[in-house]
Order: C-alpha cells, then structure tokens, then sequence
C-alpha cells in the first residue's frame, strides 16, 4: 500500500469577480506519496498555483477534499490550520517573501519562535539550516545585500528549519538566471533525498521539471497527465509534449 502524505479527490475552486466567474479548479484528484518530488506544470492560467494554494490550505475550496498526512485539512478551524501550516509545512515563492529589516539568520528563525521554540535553540537550528544551504557567511546581511539566489537559498531554509513533512514551491527558480536557478534546484534535490521530505513544484521551467520524480500536467482547472500515465486528457497531453512549458 502507497503511503500517501497527500490525497486530494474532486476539488473545485471558482473565484467570482462579480462580472465573471473563473473556474480555476474543475474537479482535480492528486496523490502524493511521502518523499516524493512532483511538479506541476501547464500553461499559465490553468490552475497550477491555485491547486497548491488548495492543496496547503492557503486557499478555500469549493467543493472535494484535501487530506494532510491522514488529517483532513478543511476540516480544520482557520487558526488549526494555520497551526498545522507551521508545524508541517514549508513553503518558497518566486519572490522570496522575506522581512527586509531582519537578517539571514532571523527570517529563518521565524517560523520557529512563531511555533514557541525557545530563542536559543531556533537560533542554533537556523544556523544549522543556512550551513546547510552554504549561506553560513551570510547569516548577519539583510536581504538587500543577497543576491536573488542567496535571498533563495535563506528562503529554502527558513521553509525547511521546522522540519516540515512538505514543501510547497511556487515557481521557485522563476526570478533566476539559468545559472543559479540550477543550483537551486540541485540543492532542492539534494535536500528532499538527505530529509525524505515531500516537495509540490509549481513551475514553468522544463529543466526544473525534469529533475522531480514526476511531471503532473495541468490545463483548463484539470489533470490532463498525472505523470502515471493516466488522467482526462492523457492523449491530448502527450501529443503536446514539454515543448507547451514556455
């Protein structure tokens, strides 16, 4: 038996303008297994960053279910959920998300004194974290001195210093040259092979995508390749190729 950290079975998500209505997710199943590497690709505007907003529980939905580790996640209150977000989960965006006038070292710590570490001890395992990512000499500069890799890099350790069970990416290399954007996915590689860790990748790159475990292939709100060979459209997905990943 698949030891699943995510199920997801008949999401829908419409948002309403109030002049239109976008049906952003028209009933979408997923299912991850613990220490997987997926990423979910498509032409923008297919859903892609509303199903992992849904899938984490940033988002609501509208109609399905979404379970966590066995815990269904939209069952949860909001501040249970939040709760949840920050002990299980880490998440990196394309544009970092961190607090200009805080250093290296205390953006990363922040999640842990948000769940009541003690200040010694987040401190000591934020360290560890930028060691990790080979930021040691640039735990005392404000992201502003960073360049965009490294502000990358403090972003990726501060998503994974709670030793989250999941990382939920969001075009992660999508403000990097090529250059850097490679080294940010080895070490993405690199950590989700040393921790088990389960890593959803949104992304447009087909470089980033080639190196997950697999390639789930999103257009119009749907699944139209699961990377196991199956969904909806798998024959139409499989005739356009990555070639459709601009």
């Amino acid at each position: 038996m698949q030891d699943l950290i995510i199920a997801a079975h008949g999401l829908h998500k419409t948002y309403d303008t109030g002049t239109v209505s976008v049906h952003a997710l028209r009933g979408v199943d997923l299912e991850v297994t613990r220490g997987e590497m997926v990423a979910i690709m498509g032409p923008s505007g297919c859903g892609k960053t509303t199903l992992l907003n849904c899938l984490s529980g940033l988002d609501e939905i509208d109609d399905g279910q979404v379970l966590i580790d066995g815990v269904v996640l939209h069952d949860l209150a909001d501040d249970q959920r939040s709760d949840y977000r920050a002990r299980r989960m880490g998440f990196v965006f394309q544009l970092y998300n961190l607090l200009p006038v805080l250093s290296s070292v205390e953006n990363v710590e922040m999640p842990l004194l948000v769940s009541g570490v003690g200040a010694k001890e987040a401190r000591f395992r934020s360290l560890e974290m930028l060691e990790m990512v080979g930021l040691t000499d640039r735990a005392r500069h404000l992201p502003g001195e960073l360049s965009g890799g490294q502000r990358q890099r403090v972003t990726i350790a501060r998503a994974l210093v709670n030793q989250p069970a999941i990382v939920w990416a969001d075009e992660p290399t999508g403000d990097l040259d090529s250059e850097t954007a490679g080294g940010i996915i080895d070490l993405m590689c690199d950590l989700n092979q040393t921790n088990g860790q389960s890593f959803v990748l949104v992304t447009h790159s087909i470089e980033v995508g080639s190196r997950a475990h697999r390639i789930v292939r999103m257009r119009d709100g749907m699944i139209v390749d699961d990377g196991h060979g199956s969904g909806p459209l798998q024959s139409s997905a499989t005739n356009t190729g990555p070639s459709s990943e601009s």
